[in-house]
């Protein structure tokens, strides 16, 4: 009998102290109840709890689904308030403006914000107000290297670009960057500058930037075709702008000199094009604004083959502004982190199918013109999907084909659509620009009005 007590006693003694480890492994590692999915090794937040409850707060906003609220954004009686899709008002984004004009200008990738917001635990950022508050990294670079890492990673998983034995440069969005590479490729003799040429139509800041800065060591020309026939460049210093696919037509471009050439490859991912295989150009540029549609963020990036070119335009970036913000730089890398998630696909198949649905929609319309055409098409075989797809272009070309109808913007604005005039392509304003990659309301919107004008072809539209 005292055997079995003894024998009680000591099975109760060891369930006691395994009952005492499993509630300090509890408290001390898991967190407690209400934080043991957010951190392993502290009982409770601290100083992140008010920045996490203060963007929960402004998240949950719904502002009816036509708008959203931000952190930074506009503030009534201390509360933020919403901020409302074009054509949307009223405190909650509710009340539709009648007669409003769809806005196809501009390329705010807003198309992708849907996924982002499936991703929001994913892609949530909180940092301390000490956070990189030196100019450098603690490797004395301006660039953030596990941000060049990742980069890197994405491209060879996409497929898009070569990438290995070159070099990288980050910039302010790939506007800085287009200036950067000029400046790096361009004649250091004044008094022969180095000639900036692009094939219309083409993205008009390879005009405007080489007008404004006014260089003596270059100087915009115009039109890459037509400077040909009038020049020999056996010669001639020369600078040619590829856009690839094309803003605005989204056609895949090739250089026409063969010479100095900077690749602009802004829309070479799979959502608006089929991947055919990497590019293996001397200086390609590419930004995040679209590939995971985060303009406002102001990044991106130029993979460089040449060391002295690479150096060039480092020494441009950190002159004109000391390098790249450190935060744009974070918030990059916790993105690109994101976007490589299940090898790309997430991201991509999401991108793909909004674009390409737009596209069936807007083809279905403009199918029933015949005085209004779009760009044409075809199929081709993507490596990254490892199927044959067809383009889903990030605009709209819109062609006005009556003689009468010379301004096709002026066309279009009479039936309430706001797009970009051909001539700021250097095309022929027969040309208009439409947007396909912004909000999903906008895009609706876009849609009503084109039918709408589709409709009256042959009734009211025909008299303008």
């Amino acid at each position: 009998m005292n055997k079995i007590k003894k024998y009680s006693y000591g099975i109760c003694f060891l369930i006691s102290i395994a009952i005492n480890i499993l509630l300090s492994i509890h408290l001390y590692v898991g967190g407690g109840e209400k934080n043991h999915d957010i951190i392993s090794y502290k009982p409770s937040l601290t100083w992140s709890l008010k920045a996490a409850q203060e963007a929960e707060a402004v998240a949950a906003i719904t502002c009816s689904g036509h708008g959203l609220a931000f952190l930074d954004g506009l503030v009534s009686d201390g509360r933020p308030v919403c901020e409302c899709y074009s054509c949307y008002s009223g405190p909650d984004c509710s009340q539709l403006s009648p007669g409003c004009a769809a806005n196809a200008d501009g390329g705010d990738p807003i198309f992708l914000e849907p996924f982002w917001m499936e991703k929001a635990a994913d892609s949530a950022l909180v940092v301390p107000g000490w956070h990189r508050m030196s100019y450098k990294y603690a490797d004395d670079t301006m660039m953030s290297t596990e941000l060049e890492s990742y980069i890197r990673k994405l491209h060879s998983i996409v497929g898009n670009a070569i990438t290995e034995g070159r070099y990288m440069v980050f910039g302010i969005g790939s506007s800085q960057l287009l200036s950067a590479a000029v400046y790096a490729l361009s004649s250091e003799n004044s008094s022969s500058p180095s000639n900036v040429l692009a094939s219309i139509p083409f993205y008009g800041m390879y005009k405007s930037q080489p007008m404004l800065f006014n260089s003596e060591n270059f100087k915009y020309e115009g039109d890459t075709k037509s400077w040909q026939s009038n020049n020999s460049t056996s010669n001639m210093d020369v600078i040619e702008f590829v856009t690839s696919p094309n803003n605005p037509d989204g056609e895949l471009k090739q250089s026409v000199l063969g010479g100095k050439t900077i690749y602009d490859h802004a829309y070479f991912w799979p959502h608006f094009t089929p991947i055919l295989g990497p590019s293996d150009q001397d200086l390609m540029i590419f930004t995040l604004s679209k590939l995971t549609g985060h303009a406002g963020t102001r990044f991106g990036w130029a993979i460089v083959k040449d060391k002295d070119v690479y150096e060039k335009m480092i020494n441009y970036i950190n002159i004109a502004d000391l390098g790249i913000s450190k935060d744009t730089q974070l918030r990059a890398l916790k993105l690109l982190k994101v976007a490589i998630e299940e090898d790309g696909k997430s991201l991509f198949q999401f991108a793909y199918n909004k674009m390409r649905d737009r596209w069936d929609r807007l083809t279905s319309v403009f199918a029933k013109s015949t005085r209004f055409s779009i760009q044409k098409i075809h199929p081709l075989h993507c490596k990254f999907f490892n199927e044959t797809r067809l383009p889903s272009p990030a605009y709209a070309w819109v062609k006005c084909e009556r003689e009468e109808d010379e301004d096709c913007s002026e066309v279009l604005e009479a039936g309430k659509i706001i797009g970009r005039s051909g001539s700021a392509f250097s095309a022929n304003n027969r040309y208009t620009r439409l947007s396909l990659i912004k909000s999903q309301d906008d895009f609706e919107l876009l849609l009503q009005r084109l039918t709408e004008l589709v409709s009256l072809e042959n009734g009211i539209m025909e008299t303008m």
